[in-house]
């Protein structure tokens, strides 16, 4: 098989940074320390470290697990989620191939309404980088393709890889979406909502993917993260990791390692689920949302890179409506629209999400 992470397919800075015994700049290196992004306080984990996070059957659904697993832990396990262990496979697979391509190929390659980015998460609504990566002072050690679910069909491409890829990608987001209304269906019914005011309140048309791939950390003196401690954005976020492992979930102020489980996927809840509960009532064409006062809690965590293998997981998220308004005691109301415009700000000025802090009551 051809070498999947040959030099030339990574960013020019981190083949920089990778190569020959060059330090982190000194800006990035304070940053880190000052926003507590140490590595050390998870120096010592390991594989046998890891958390038991909750793990939840699809298939026989149980709302009280559930329940108890969004309250507790903002995060659980799902298995029997019924995606086809081939069609993982082969996303990975292909993934893996696309990413193996030269840099100057993948940017030339990748291609509205998809984008390519790398060392930085943080997006525009169109897919392109919040910060120029190369002098963020917070870095984050990876690279990825944005895909706008909706929008996929409109990809077109010559490249057979792509071609295939695509295809995976549109079966692979028809399962998401499915798993993604499923659970909220039945978070729904733990909040005690009316049904018929619950049905269908995920916007699908948000909906997308990121594939991320996180480069082995040879030769960089210094400490890097795959991607610095934050919560996502989304209602929900449904993460596909590959065998590597490196994700960590601050739980009990402690960072604990959530190993990966071949057939199984991540399951995060998101910002906008701690501050809804889908709960929409129509007013003069703007759809306002009851508030479930935090009662599931999105979850902190974060990537570790590691030293001699590189780490791909494919993630999904959903979000609502842009301008969807959201009353609660705790917060003031702001608009999705609005939080997401906030989010981008802090990221461009302050270098990361300050995210529902900045909408406290």
């Amino acid at each position: 098989m051809r070498q999947m992470s040959n030099v030339g397919s990574y960013p020019p800075v981190f083949r920089q940074l990778n190569g020959g015994g060059v330090h982190p700049p000194q800006q990035m290196m304070a940053q880190l320390k000052k926003n507590n992004y140490s590595m050390e306080d998870t120096s010592t984990t390991t594989q046998e470290d890891s958390v038991p996070i909750p793990m939840v059957d699809l298939e026989c659904l149980s709302l009280h697990k559930l329940g108890d697993a969004c309250k507790s832990w903002g995060i659980f396990r799902l298995v029997n989620h019924g995606i086809p262990s081939t069609l993982l496979t082969k996303l990975q697979y292909h993934a893996k191939m696309l990413f193996g391509l030269s840099f100057e190929s993948k940017q030339a390659l990748i291609t509205n309404p998809m984008s390519y980015f790398w060392g930085t998460p943080a997006l525009t609504p169109s897919g392109t980088a919040l910060n120029p990566a190369a002098s963020t002072s917070t870095m984050n050690w990876l690279e990825g393709f944005n895909v706008p679910l909706t929008q996929l069909p409109h990809f077109h491409s010559e490249h057979p890889m792509l071609h295939c890829f695509r295809l995976l990608l549109e079966e692979y987001g028809r399962h998401l979406s499915r798993i993604a209304t499923t659970l909220f269906e039945s978070m729904a019914k733990n909040l005690d909502l009316d049904p018929k005011q619950s049905e269908s309140k995920l916007d699908e048309s948000t909906a997308l993917i990121r594939v991320y791939r996180y480069p082995p950390r040879r030769s960089l003196a210094g400490e890097a993260w795959g991607m610095i401690p934050h919560t996502d954005s989304s209602v929900l976020s449904i993460v596909n990791q590959d065998h590597v492992g490196g994700l960590e979930i601050f739980k009990d102020n402690k960072w604990h390692l959530v190993n990966p489980i071949p057939n199984t996927l991540i399951v995060h809840i998101g910002d906008m689920m701690q501050v809804y509960t889908t709960h929409f009532i129509q007013i003069s064409f703007i759809y306002y949302m009851a508030i479930s006062d935090d009662e599931y809690m999105s979850v902190k965590h974060r990537v570790r890179v590691k030293k001699q293998e590189e780490r791909l997981s494919i993630c999904y998220f959903v979000f609502p409506a842009e301008e969807s308004v959201i009353h609660s005691s705790k917060y003031k109301p702001f608009t999705y629209k609005d939080f997401q415009e906030q989010v981008q700000k802090d990221t461009r000025t302050l270098g990361y999400k300050v995210g529902l802090q900045r909408f406290k009551a």
